[in-house]
């Protein structure tokens, strides 16, 4: 399971997202931030910003 937080890119929001697909999690990460957070221009660079931070969620945790 794919985990992005999305913390890890704005500082103290507490949205998150597990899916199987790294697509999913993105597709789910980039619609946030156009609801959340205002992005109107979703940039490469913000595609990667948030790819970089998918990480396998840890299963014993």
């Amino acid at each position: 399971m794919r985990l992005f937080e999305c913390a890890t890119l704005v500082p103290g929001c507490q949205w998150h997202t597990r899916a199987d697909e790294e697509s999913e999690v993105v597709r789910r990460a980039v619609e946030h931030m156009r609801q959340a957070h205002g992005e109107t221009i979703i940039r490469e660079n913000m595609v990667d910003n948030i790819k970089a931070r998918i990480r396998e969620e840890d299963r014993a945790a």
